[in-house]
């Protein structure tokens, strides 16, 4: 295995830390006879224990070692997975050294590893090769990857040599990309490292604007925006302001699921990690996606000034935002920025020559936002209609209409007054009460 690899030209940065160039080390010292079985033993374990963490993690099956290579391959951003997610397989004298490289993990993926369990007395490699997962709620993998690896992993398994490979994950490249972007829909800052680093979201919920009952203007609104951004035309900026529980945040989510397969992402980031706009731009700018930069509950108090990295990363700032990259935010507030009487009282400002331009400066922000969004709260007919239409989505609920909207109004006036969440959270409880019985 480790001849193997040293042939790797393209994927070479491959190695690291990983089960891969670990075991490549492992089956070194066992051919050379350099370590004592009952070592090698223990390390093997190691790298099936790490192995198995990984396949639960993204949701791997029947036949690991496979999945694993295959997850390396997509994962693995260089110059020729770069070119290959903007571009598609071209005609090149690199795809001579992709096919080497593919060639050797065709060779990879077809691996004997009989020898080494026969004279080790271990049979964890068989194992993992005719796996059978425990079947597991999707909360606990992320689905979306899972799918697409063992998918291609499949492909791998059928090619007849290095060209098919070849063929295969270009492909693929093509059409999800390549890395963490290819594979995810959103992305959360992290600085786990002590450096700033995109972790995926796998968990996000599946809501579609199907679920968001009423608010049709609103969401065609920002359908039409959205698809313009994702086809490469001028789009703007949003904000979606309003009363709270009226299906902001979930009108953003629904928009990231419906466009992800044409190349739209999310990263969520918050007002405490705004200094960091610039480098996480600067990170996903050259990329063959759309990204949106989601802020949720946005609104600044008086004496905060992040706000000001927010104004120069939208417009303003000397470097121009990429033309892949929008802001969309949520916000109870209108203006964004917190106003008070003091802001309407001349006296407040005397030691303020340009009291105006003071008050103009806090405005500005929205003024920023192309596209501006009201979501508010539903009339009671509005509501009763919402009620209705999410109570007709669960079976075991049989109470009449009549009755579902008298308890419907008994629970909002107990729980926050009359709003889209409101009714989502009274559905919930009819619901489970009705399983319950």
């Amino acid at each position: 295995m480790y001849k193997l690899l040293s042939n790797l030209i393209i994927y070479r940065d491959i190695g690291g830390n990983t089960i891969l160039s670990r075991l490549g080390d492992i089956f070194e010292r066992f051919d050379t006879s350099a370590d004592t079985p009952e070592h090698l033993r223990t390390e093997i374990f190691v790298e099936i224990r790490r192995l198995l963490e990984l396949a639960t993690k993204y949701g791997f099956d029947t036949n690991l070692w496979h999945n694993y290579l295959t997850y390396l391959i997509i994962t693995d951003e260089n110059p020729f997975s770069f070119t290959y997610e903007k571009a598609g397989k071209q005609e090149g004298s690199v795809n001579e050294f992709a096919v080497n490289d593919f060639s050797i993990f065709k060779k990879l993926f077809d691996y004997d590893f009989s020898k080494i369990e026969k004279e080790l007395g271990i049979n964890c490699f068989s194992v993992i090769s005719n796996y059978k997962a425990i079947s597991k709620r999707e909360q606990i993998y992320n689905k979306n990857v899972s799918e697409k690896v063992r998918a291609l992993s499949r492909e791998i398994e059928l090619a007849e040599d290095g060209d098919a490979v070849l063929d295969a994950v270009s492909l693929f490249y093509k059409n999800y990309g390549v890395g963490m972007f290819g594979l995810n829909k959103a992305f959360r800052l992290s600085y786990d490292t002590g450096a700033l680093s995109l972790s995926p979201i796998t968990n996000m919920e599946k809501v579609m604007l199907s679920d968001l009952v009423g608010y049709q203007l609103q969401k065609d609104a920002l359908v039409a925006n959205t698809e313009a951004f994702v086809s490469g035309k001028p789009a703007n900026n949003v904000l979606l302001y309003g009363d709270s529980g009226t299906g902001k945040s979930t009108s953003i989510k629904a928009i990231v699921n419906k466009y992800y397969d044409s190349g739209l992402r999310m990263i969520e980031i918050y007002k405490h990690q705004f200094k960091d706009l610039s480098a996480v731009i600067s990170r996903i700018k050259n990329r063959n996606y759309k990204f949106i930069i989601y802020m949720d509950d946005l609104s600044f108090e008086d004496n905060e000034t992040e706000y000001k990295y927010l104004k120069a990363i939208i417009e303003g700032g000397v470097e121009t935002k990429p033309d892949n990259v929008l802001i969309y935010a949520t916000s109870n507030r209108r203006h964004l920025i917190k106003e008070s009487f003091r802001d309407k009282n001349d006296a407040a400002y005397i030691d303020d020559i340009h009291r105006s331009e003071t008050v103009e400066e806090k405005l500005s922000l929205v003024n920023r936002f192309g596209l501006t969004i009201g979501y508010f709260k539903p009339s009671k007919a509005e509501f009763e209609h919402i009620v209705l239409e999410l109570a007709r989505k669960h079976s075991e609920i049989t109470m009449s209409d009549d009755e579902i909207i008298a308890e419907a109004h008994k629970w909002e006036l107990r729980h926050g007054g009359i709003s889209g969440r409101t009714a989502q959270q009274f559905v919930n409880h009819l619901s489970g009460m009705s399983k319950a019985e």
